[in-house]
């Protein structure tokens, strides 16, 4: 056969024909997928907005490959793989306007790529549901063109994931390892730990059925991913043991933490919870949450009882797998950090959703269609309220920011300068400076080099308000800015800025 039998049962479930050969993709359903991906592509240019500035992990990864500033200190827990995501514009341009209309486009490239990996799975219309209550996120449109790589994560984990599962189902499928490899690769290139905690259940199934050809493609790609990330270990952080502990330290430390409630409470909008504390969110924003879940129970039921129980119990394992360091081992909360997590939950909830609300004829169930709607509508509306405030609350701080820079600029700090204390980063991107620190997680220089820097280049340290310059800043000329004071170094001499270094 062309397809295994479970590949076969699982395309004519619910009065769904299997796909003929030679159909028309049309037929097949394949217009609802490019539907979903393109309104998800048209929700971010719309909701999202493309002159949102760069935060501040942005301003790093975009720095690598871009020429608006130097590359910023590129800490032990990053990977590169966003700075190569977005080099083929970051390296020519500095429009943030056409990197975020870049990278919405890309985003919904890939959720359609991705949710397709599932075609021989379950029926379009499943897809299509999960696909858009995964698109409908307020975590997912306001990361989707963002430089950041937990989408893209999400995006690995269905294609890798989804062309498991075929390659399992049919031994006579080619392209499913290359997929295995290739969602793999694309993981650990974003976020290789990441990566690791969403194959884990695919590591130990290959291992106990002895599968070695898709145990090749899934180490394969983990290792092609992540190589560059390993090596650069070993080049610039004093090895794989320490920059994997450099990075535990980073976030706080690694261990038993509960960080339920802190995802919790990032859901109303707070793109980082660090530290997370106050009272939790209204139950209306939670209740998705909890509701999530409880419904991919049932499709896990729902597919046991139908004999396709693989290929929504092996989705909702790396779900859970991928969700676990988030919940339980770190001490703070991000809502992006579930994103993988809340992609591969989709289609098995999607499946039971529409178990729920249709018939074995595929007829709907009037009353049940009804709640389920009204339900999501509910879910709909407070996902749009809440992406609309993280939308103008971040953008009040990257404004601030960018009022930072003017008034940096006005005060005589241009490139080539430096920038050097809190929120040295971002504002040294906005700025076109290099950026410093002394202390802290992105520690990459001391005082003596930043006094040696000051005689000859602009430069300028930043401190809350009110609070005291750092010690190499003593004298220097303080101006308030938009919530920062600014300590101005005193303008470099011709004769010390011709000095070689």
């Amino acid at each position: 056969m062309a397809h295994g039998t479970n590949a076969m049962l699982v395309g004519m479930r619910r009065g769904e024909p299997a796909p003929v050969p030679g159909t028309s993709w049309r037929t097949r359903g394949e217009w609802l997928l490019v539907a979903v991906a393109g309104a998800f592509t048209l929700a971010q240019l719309l909701l999202v907005r493309p002159g949102l500035g760069l935060g501040w992990d942005e301003t790093v990864y975009v720095s690598q490959v871009g020429t608006q500033s130097p590359a910023a200190f590129f800490s032990a827990p990053r990977a590169r793989g966003v700075s190569v995501l977005v080099a083929p514009v970051a390296s020519w341009s500095t429009s943030t306007e056409l990197l975020r209309v870049y990278l919405a486009l890309l985003s919904g490239l890939g959720l359609y790529l991705a949710l397709r990996v599932w075609r021989r799975l379950f029926p379009a219309r499943v897809l299509a549901l999960g696909g858009a209550l995964f698109a409908s996120l307020w975590i997912t449109l306001f990361y989707g063109p963002q430089a950041m790589p937990n989408h893209w994560v999400a995006i690995g984990a269905l294609v890798c994931v989804g062309c498991f599962l075929r390659a399992r189902a049919d031994r006579c499928d080619r392209t499913a390892p290359w997929g295995v490899a290739a969602g793999a690769a694309l993981m650990a290139l974003m976020r290789p730990t990441d990566a690791v905690w969403v194959v884990l259940p695919l590591l130990v199934l290959v291992v106990v059925a002895r599968r070695w050809r898709l145990a090749t493609a899934l180490v394969g790609g983990l290792v092609a991913g992540a190589g560059q990330w390993v090596i650069e270990a070993f080049v610039s952080y004093g090895g794989l043991g320490r920059r994997l502990s450099d990075a535990s330290d980073i976030q706080g430390g690694l261990g038993l933490h509960l960080a339920v409630d802190d995802q919790l409470r990032g859901l109303v909008g707070r793109t980082l919870c660090r530290p997370c504390a106050g009272p939790l969110p209204n139950p209306a924003v939670t209740a998705w949450w909890f509701v999530l879940p409880l419904i991919a129970v049932i499709g896990l039921v729902v597919a046991v009882r139908a004999g396709r129980t693989a290929p929504t119990l092996l989705p909702l394992l790396c779900a859970t797998t991928a969700a676990v360091p988030y919940l339980f081992m770190i001490g703070y909360a991000a809502p992006r950090f579930l994103l993988p997590a809340y992609a591969l939950l989709a289609v098995p909830v999607a499946d039971a959703l529409l178990f729920l609300v249709t018939n074995p004829a595929g007829r709907w169930r009037p009353l049940t269609a009804a709640l389920v709607a009204v339900g999501l509508a509910g879910h709909l509306a407070v996902q749009y309220v809440v992406l609309a405030r993280a939308v103008d609350r971040t953008t009040a701080d990257r404004r601030d920011w960018a009022r930072t820079a003017d008034e940096l600029h006005r005060l005589g700090i241009s490139p080539p300068c430096l920038i050097a204390g809190h929120e040295a980063i971002p504002v040294g991107y906005y700025t076109g400076c290099s950026s410093a620190a002394t202390a802290g997680h992105n520690a990459n220089s001391t005082r003596a080099d930043i006094l040696r820097t000051a005689r000859r280049v602009p430069t300028a340290a930043l401190t809350r308000p009110g609070a005291p310059p750092p010690s190499y800043a003593h004298g220097w000329r303080t101006h308030r800015s938009a919530g920062l004071d600014l300590h101005i170094a005193p303008k470099p001499t011709p004769a010390a800025q011709a000095r070689p270094e």
